[in-house]
């Protein structure tokens, strides 16, 4: 099932061409570049944009969305608290706790996957778009809910989480800054995928916490142990 609102990647591909044919420099060159493939170019207009390219591919229809998403659920339920850690931290220790996930091991398959509930089962559109970005980063409603007030200051209950997943709820301004927050996306570039109106361009939840961002999408793959392991430390730097 696909949950993006294009009916083809190709058609994605031309939108793109078409929102920011206008742009110059590095940007426009990779746009003009016929010689890249639909998954080169998307690739590399990720880096350009500064989004990740897994996130380009899920709303360009060709992510892998699978009825199970291969990540350790009770990971997931962590990470509310890994952020809590990390906020406490200085630039430098955050830096060091980052090197340290690195290097950390990647198991093939998490022992537990999450299957998602009937519930999380999304009709085509950018809000279900927005939450499946969440769920690539093992971040369930709940979770997500959390993860993002602490980040941003956007409270919003696990059911709104939800609500937008399903289209019911609308994306306005303080939504999209919380969601750009917490995926590490420019507020602008979500902005123009969604269609948002009256949005401020303004990334300052972004800039101020763009390494957590990062670390939300370096840790998804871990098992709750290896969370907890990474807590354990971000612990011991707060407490020097």
């Amino acid at each position: 099932m696909s949950y993006s609102k294009y009916s083809d990647p190709e058609v994605f591909a031309a939108a793109l061409l078409q929102d920011w044919g206008a742009t110059s420099g590095e940007s426009a060159e990779l746009l003009a570049d016929e010689s890249l493939s639909l998954e080169e170019f998307l690739c590399r207009f990720a880096e350009q944009v500064g989004m990740r390219s897994q996130d380009l591919f899920l709303i360009a229809g060709m992510g892998k969305l699978d009825d199970v998403l291969f990540f350790n659920e009770e990971a997931g339920r962590e990470l509310p608290r890994l952020v809590r850690r990390v906020l406490r931290l200085s630039t430098s220790n955050r830096r060091h706790l980052c090197e340290f996930v690195q290097h950390l091991p990647r198991l093939p398959r998490p022992v537990s996957f999450r299957k998602p509930r009937p519930y999380e089962r999304y009709p085509p559109g950018f809000g279900s778009l927005l939450v499946r970005m969440l769920a690539l980063r093992n971040l369930g409603w709940s979770s997500a809910a959390q993860v993002m007030y602490l980040m941003s200051g956007v409270r919003l209950s696990p059911s709104a989480i939800g609500a937008v997943g399903r289209g019911t709820r609308k994306i306005d301004v303080e939504l999209l800054h919380g969601f750009a927050a917490v995926l590490g996306a420019p507020v602008a570039v979500l902005k123009s995928f969604t269609g948002a109106q009256q949005v401020t361009e303004s990334d300052w939840c972004l800039k101020k916490n763009a390494d957590i961002a990062a670390l939300l999408w370096d840790v998804r793959n871990l098992t709750a142990k290896q969370i907890q392991e990474v807590c354990q430390l971000a612990e011991e730097l707060v407490q020097g």
